[in-house]
């Protein structure tokens, strides 16, 4: 029983690894045909063909990380909650249905709290 879990596995790795090879390849022989004519002129900032004015670096209000930040963990809960739903009547013929119900409860209210901690916190405002 455990051999035919992890045949799915071997599945994808092979997959993975042939994948690999292809975009390694692909790097390897774009490497091999390309042009290599390096000037101080092509390795300049270009703005849209403008000269570029003042630094490359610039600060960003760290309110706006923490933002990017609420936004994935939000979207990784939608990936984590969306098998689970798709499956959720397979757990409950097995009779497993409660457990995982109140499984997912648990992890909707952590990732609630964080929300509230964020929004009392200010990172996040609704104006």
């Amino acid at each position: 029983m455990l051999e035919s879990y992890f045949e799915g596995y071997i599945t994808v790795a092979v997959f993975a690894g042939v994948g690999a090879l292809i975009v390694g390849a692909g790097l390897f022989v774009s490497k091999l045909i390309r042009p290599n004519n390096p000037n101080l002129m092509k390795s300049q900032a270009y703005e849209c063909g403008i000269d570029p004015v003042g630094f490359g670096w610039s600060q960003s209000h760290i309110r706006y990380y923490i933002f990017a930040l609420l936004f994935l963990i939000f979207d990784i809960e939608a990936v984590f909650i969306f098998p689970w739903a798709s499956q959720l009547e397979r757990y409950a013929d097995a009779g497993l249905g409660g457990f995982v119900l109140v499984e997912m409860l648990i992890f909707i209210a952590i990732l609630v709290l964080g929300l509230v901690y964020a929004i009392r916190k200010g990172v996040v405002k609704w104006e």
